[in-house]
């Protein structure tokens, strides 16, 4: 498998485990403020995925994903900035722009 590859699944796998968080949730920003582990465990995938695409960058800077630049900010400011994270812009994160990404990653893929 190209390294490519392994950055595009690596991002896939984790966008799948935050579904599957979603799965065992209600769908409510409230929920998610409230559950601690479960906002940690979505921003500890959120940050996997801004480093694979850090990697995948290095590798391919032409790669056709919406926001490739600003998913690695959104990494940076997770590992750096956690003293100031604020949970609505994770929680619009992965109801607005993880779905697009998802789908920009497995026509890639395909």
């Amino acid at each position: 498998m190209d390294r490519t590859q392994k950055y595009l699944e690596d991002m896939l796998s984790s966008i799948t485990n935050i579904e599957l968080f979603l799965s065992t949730r209600p769908r409510e920003y409230e929920k998610f403020l409230e559950d601690r582990c479960f906002r940690s465990a979505v921003q500890w995938e959120i940050a996997i995925i801004g480093e694979a695409m850090n990697k995948l960058l290095k590798l391919n800077p032409d790669v056709e994903i919406t926001d490739k630049k600003r998913i690695v900010a959104t990494r940076n400011y997770l590992i750096h900035g956690y003293d100031s994270l604020r949970p609505d812009i994770i929680w619009s994160i992965v109801i607005n722009h993880l779905p697009i990404l998802k789908k920009e990653i497995q026509d890639l893929l395909n």
